[in-house]
């Protein structure tokens, strides 16, 4: 019997300039954990004068997480955070009852050829911190425990695994960590959590009999621990976490676990009632 569920592929989109690959919300399988978004970004390459162009868009009911592989994002929002994101560190935005945000090349970078590659996800937060006051935290590099399991570097972006702990502030009990290994290395996934999966970023895996394609995440059955092979050398995350007990609702941005608070959210948002970003005020993303 196979150790995994279901494989998403990916959809392909765009978004502000960036080519994405869209995993979750699948129809089959809208959310792990509480993990209820996941975009691959890139990798792309830019000309100068060229780059990430999002703007002032809204969220609730949810964090935002971005981790990048290369390049580099320049985000604010509602709360006056001015913060530029790069290779290895964290940006974690709680959206909670309401927040808005943009993420652009930064302008040093606008002036000459650059990269960009990275992974954005949303965390649904629990009923009970759905409305809580908005926060953001920028967690550097350094801050991020690393550590080797068998033959792969582990670099833990939230929650607890194999030990470790990440210093980002959470609501619910999940992981999320970026793993290399190199050909011919092995890894390990206990079964630390409820719903545990894997997006394979670039190389080759096998899991068992399956061969994992690069751009698509296998998610795992409630069997024990998973043998993560690499047949040549591989970057790839591992997430997942203990589910929420209600269902979430997605619409456009917002994500929550009442119907009518999405409506409200909309309402909102075509009303300009979630403020102003400072230094990012003139331009936004319309209501769909």
């Amino acid at each position: 019997m196979s150790v995994i569920d279901l494989t998403i592929p990916p959809r392909e989109a765009d978004i502000g300039g960036l080519h994405v690959r869209r995993i979750l919300p699948y129809v089959k399988r809208r959310m792990v954990g509480p993990f209820v978004f996941l975009d691959h970004m890139g990798p792309a390459h830019f000309a100068a004068h060229q780059g990430i162009n999002v703007p002032p868009h809204p969220h609730i009911g949810l964090a935002t997480v971005t981790y990048l592989f290369n390049g580099e994002i320049f985000h604010r929002d509602t709360l006056g955070s001015a913060q530029a994101i790069t290779p290895g560190a964290v940006n974690w935005m709680t959206a909670g009852r309401g927040i808005a945000h943009s993420e652009r090349t930064t302008p040093a970078n606008l002036d000459r050829p650059h990269d960009a590659h990275g992974l954005q996800s949303w965390v649904a937060l629990p009923k009970e911190v759905e409305e809580c006051a908005p926060e953001f935290f920028h967690h550097g590099a350094e801050t991020l425990p690393e550590f080797k399991v068998k033959d792969a570097t582990v670099r833990l972006i939230a929650g607890s695994l194999y030990g470790h702990a990440s210093p980002i502030k959470l609501y619910s009990p999940l992981f999320y960590a970026a793993v290399t290994m190199p050909a011919g290395g092995m890894m390990e996934l206990t079964r630390d959590y409820a719903e545990r999966s894997l997006y394979l970023v670039n190389g080759g895996l096998r899991i068992g009999d399956a061969r994992i394609a690069p751009a698509t995440m296998p998610v795992f059955g409630d069997d024990g621990t998973i043998r993560i092979e690499a047949e040549e050398a591989s970057t790839f995350v591992i997430l997942g976490g203990d589910p929420l007990a209600e269902p979430r609702y997605i619409d456009w941005n917002f994500v929550s676990s009442s119907k009518e608070r999405l409506l409200q959210a909309r309402d909102d948002w075509r009303h300009q009632r979630f403020g102003k970003i400072p230094g990012d005020d003139t331009e936004f993303v319309p209501l769909p």
